[in-house]
């Protein structure tokens, strides 16, 4: 009587332990949402020429290809070098590099 009693615990615990393995719980979707961290654009040309001087001393190859601005007169400059890779670079209104 205890085996048979033993047998259909072990059965059952198993049974349950393989039940749980096919079941799929539902998770909840992510939503990331990217901003611009407030910067408009703006033309190229409206650079102050501490942030353009900065760009021509330091990658001599690159041009600006897209400016934004932001409340804190913090630029973001889209640069391409020669060689056609592409990069974005961030400085404030005297021309310094910062990391945003």
């Amino acid at each position: 009587m205890k085996k048979i009693f033993f047998v259909a615990v072990l059965s059952l615990g198993s049974l349950t332990a393989f039940a749980q393995d096919g079941e799929e719980k539902a998770g909840e979707a992510t939503q990331v949402a990217v901003t611009q961290d407030d910067f408009s654009e703006i033309e190229t040309s409206n650079l102050p020429e501490a942030v353009a001087t900065a760009v021509a001393t330091d990658y001599p190859s690159g041009t600006i290809s897209k400016a934004y601005v932001n409340k804190q007169e913090q630029y973001k400059l889209e640069v391409t070098l020669e060689d056609g890779t592409t990069g974005t670079l961030y400085a404030d209104k005297d021309g310094n590099w910062i990391e945003l």
